[in-house]
């Protein structure tokens, strides 16, 4: 017997669908839906169970979880299918990056419908999606975290929580508008380095291992070389293209204007990768460096 619930996956893009068949594998019953064809024919072929609704993936489970591109998407299928065809005290797990303000109207709409809400943005891209390896910033009620841990292990490595409803969107914004600001400042310390005749190597190796260490630079490295597996030794493949980064500054300079606060780097960020993104979305944010090189920003 399967006692393990049922979870209506809604969202079957680059990141859901190896979210979806990691569940899957770990036997899970999933009703999965997604907007475009392709997608539900791709977790079909995965051997995931496909419903083609969004309703029908509402019905009759335990957990919906939803994977969408922008909060107003999420807002419109939570009143607009979602929550109706949802029976009473369902669990809405919503794993989309969206504004901080819409994650709690999302919240306040399932608990007003009978049902119980959590947001849980991801962050580790699509390596970590297939992997199983993504950190999940969870806001939930204390009650619900027994349950959405057990189904979060299965896809992730590290779940945090970090408070109620909104607060796992809330860490995601912050996050991210550090990590862009942190990827400019190595995109420029490394360009400049080379105009002072610095190898990639040397450079690296001194912020690697000095004050100026991070994540941009020891993961994710801007130039090709010194970490194998960043980005730029594939012409830039996204990794974390740079569309997304310009779509999650862009929530941070929402969340900025909500509570006053005065960022003047977040924002810098937010306006630079938003003109970096206009001509190469489809490239990872770390490509910004060329843009940095020739002077484009």
């Amino acid at each position: 017997m399967n006692d393990k619930p049922v979870i209506g996956f809604l969202g079957l893009g680059h990141m859901g669908l190896p979210m979806a068949i990691n569940l899957h594998k770990a036997g899970y019953v999933l009703k999965a839906f997604d907007v475009v064809p392709e997608a539900v024919q791709r977790a079909a072929s995965a051997g995931i169970e496909t419903v083609t609704t969004g309703a029908a993936a509402a019905t009759d489970v335990d957990i919906v979880l939803t994977m969408f591109p922008t909060g107003q998407h999420v807002l419109d299928a939570y009143r607009e299918s979602l929550l109706p065809a949802a029976r009473p005290d369902t669990l809405f797990l919503e794993c989309s990056t969206i504004d901080v303000a819409q994650a709690r109207e999302a919240a306040a709409l399932a608990v007003e419908a009978g049902h119980r809400s959590a947001d849980a943005p991801v962050s580790g891209g699509v390596v970590g999606a297939e992997a199983g390896t993504l950190t999940f910033m969870l806001g939930a009620d204390e009650a619900d975290l027994a349950q959405i841990t057990e189904v979060l292990e299965v896809m992730g490595k590290r779940i945090v929580h970090c408070g109620g409803h909104g607060a796992g969107q809330a860490a995601k914004v912050c996050n991210n508008m550090l990590l862009g600001i942190s990827m400019l400042g190595a995109s420029e310390a490394f360009v400049l380095g080379e105009r002072l005749g610095l190898s990639h190597q040397a450079l690296f190796d001194v912020i690697s291992s000095a004050s100026g260490q991070c994540w941009s630079v020891t993961t994710n490295c801007p130039v090709p070389g010194p970490v194998p597996t960043s980005p730029a030794n594939r012409d830039y493949q996204p990794g974390f293209a740079a569309a997304l980064m310009a779509k999650d500054l862009s929530l941070a300079t929402s969340a900025l204007g909500h509570t006053d606060t005065d960022a003047h780097l977040g924002t810098l960020a937010a306006q630079l990768f938003s003109k970096f993104a206009q001509d190469h979305a489809g490239t990872d944010f770390s490509g910004i460096i060329n843009a940095v090189r020739d002077g484009s920003l």
